[in-house]
């Protein structure tokens, strides 16, 4: 066993994991690394309810508002970089707390990802494009004609991941599933895995609140500020598209709002069904922070 430890908190959005994240750091003294897909990015704080200037002052955060959102940041030059960083900041720390709610980013971050070719910019643009004046259902379409296995798993109201298996699909000419070996690859690190949940309907509540909470933060403003920049990746998300479709005036403020709201109780929904597939994750709710600390103590002395 090592003695460095990676405790990694997952779990919906809007699931309190920032909070308990923080708590969790102060009582190993440890610092934090962001994997949530959004956080990365300059320009959005607020749609992507990354930790405010108090709670960066209590722990040290990493790849928090650390890339620009024309960056292409995807999962694998996440992995190289995030092992980087862990190996730099386990030199002074015996434990790093982990946080986010990108499965995929977790992934990468725990178990590496697949040897996948690197992203084709011109390629990603034309898709981009693609997405934006025809829509997501073509391109679905064109998914399942390239790679029927990979189509009938994919979650097809994700556009990140449509676009990269097309984008791999034809960029190499092969199918995207025949490309994901799977093969786990070993940390010099060990990984305690803590999941974040509470009923459904004080889950949904808190995702509504928050959304008010965004929108009074100055969410409106936010998406104007980076309208130009829409067809990027980094901008493939809720509460951006919802607003920019309300810029076109194709849907009303209040309607963009609702829309707000519904898609990210889909995209929590989404979330967990992702999770509860991880048989090494230990569920608590957020507010359990003695029972967590036990559980993690356990762990450690195992």
């Amino acid at each position: 066993m090592s003695t460095k430890r990676l405790i990694v908190i997952v779990g919906p959005t809007g699931s309190g994991k920032t909070d308990l994240s923080i708590s969790i750091a102060e009582h190993y003294s440890a610092p934090i690394i962001s994997t949530d897909s959004r956080q990365f990015y300059r320009g959005i704080p607020i749609g992507t309810a990354q930790p405010d200037a108090e709670q960066l002052q209590r722990v040290e955060h990493h790849f928090i508002a650390s890339h620009e959102l024309t960056q292409d940041f995807n999962c694998g030059a996440y992995e190289t970089e995030a092992l980087q960083r862990l190996e730099h900041l386990f030199q002074s720390h015996d434990v790093v707390v982990a946080v986010g709610g990108s499965g995929l980013y977790v992934k990468a971050l725990c178990e590496g990802m697949d040897d996948m070719p690197e992203a084709d910019a011109e390629l990603r643009e034309q898709l981009a494009v693609r997405l934006q004046n025809e829509g997501l259902a073509p391109l679905c379409k064109q998914l399942r004609q390239l790679d029927p296995d990979f189509y009938a798993k994919v979650d097809l109201k994700n556009p990140a991941r449509v676009l990269r298996a097309l984008e791999v699909c034809l960029s190499t000419g092969k199918k995207y599933s025949e490309l994901r070996t799977g093969k786990r690859q070993k940390r010099d690190f060990d990984i305690i895995k803590i999941g974040v949940d509470m009923p459904r309907d004080i889950l949904y509540d808190r995702i509504d609140r928050r959304v008010d909470i965004m929108v009074e933060q100055g969410l409106e403003q936010e998406a104007r500020n980076v309208n130009h920049l829409r067809h990027l990746n980094s901008l493939q998300t809720v509460g951006y598209r919802e607003m920019f479709d309300y810029f076109d005036g194709k849907i009303s403020r209040d309607e963009a709002i609702e829309l707000i709201k519904r898609n990210s109780r889909r995209y929590a929904k989404r979330q967990l069904t992702w999770f509860r597939r991880d048989e090494e994750i230990e569920w608590f709710n957020p507010s359990e922070i003695e029972k967590i600390t036990e559980y993690i103590n356990q762990r450690f002395a195992h």
